[in-house]
């Protein structure tokens, strides 16, 4: 069964794929090729609003390598004082295909906090086969993060 997922998932998001980089951050980050990280949406408005939050271009942290954008400062200061507690999980990839072995585009509008943890996925029919196998998609990806965290998404393609 994951082995087709695995294919549909891979023919599905090829092209969202190539649109990241991980020039400008480090690999484990999934950022534009300026370095910004999750397209400009403010990572800790997800816990204190509840809802994907456009960040202001002026209120900026670095983490990681990338650049992450804050809707205010107080966002800000949550986010220097403990990084790891509001960045995405896989580095903003998708958490299905991370479960899958790949890297993907996570998109900031498919999200969910699951255990204090902010979760992305591709698309929405990816997010609903993430959301009916969450524990055990969560368990696989955490697996794969270990071996795939270093790689490229190009390079994950290619294998």
């Amino acid at each position: 069964m994951f082995k087709v997922l695995k294919t549909t998932l891979a023919g599905v998001a090829l092209s969202a794929a190539l649109l990241t980089s991980a020039l400008a951050a480090g690999v484990d980050v999934n950022a534009t090729t300026t370095g910004l990280a999750l397209r400009g949406y403010d990572p800790v408005a997800y816990f204190t609003a509840g809802a994907p939050t456009p960040g202001d271009f002026q209120i900026t942290a670095e983490h990681n390598g990338a650049t992450y954008r804050f809707a205010n400062e107080e966002n800000k200061a949550l986010f220097v004082a403990n990084p790891d507690a509001y960045a995405p999980a896989y580095g903003g990839y998708c958490a299905f295909g991370t479960a899958m072995g790949f890297k993907f585009d996570g998109d900031p509008h498919l999200w969910r906090i699951v255990d204090n943890k902010l979760y992305l996925n591709l698309a929405p029919g990816i997010q609903e086969r993430w959301e009916a196998d969450r524990a055990n998609l969560i368990t696989a990806a955490d697996e794969q993060w270990v071996s795939i965290s270093e790689k490229t998404p190009e390079e994950l393609q290619a294998e």
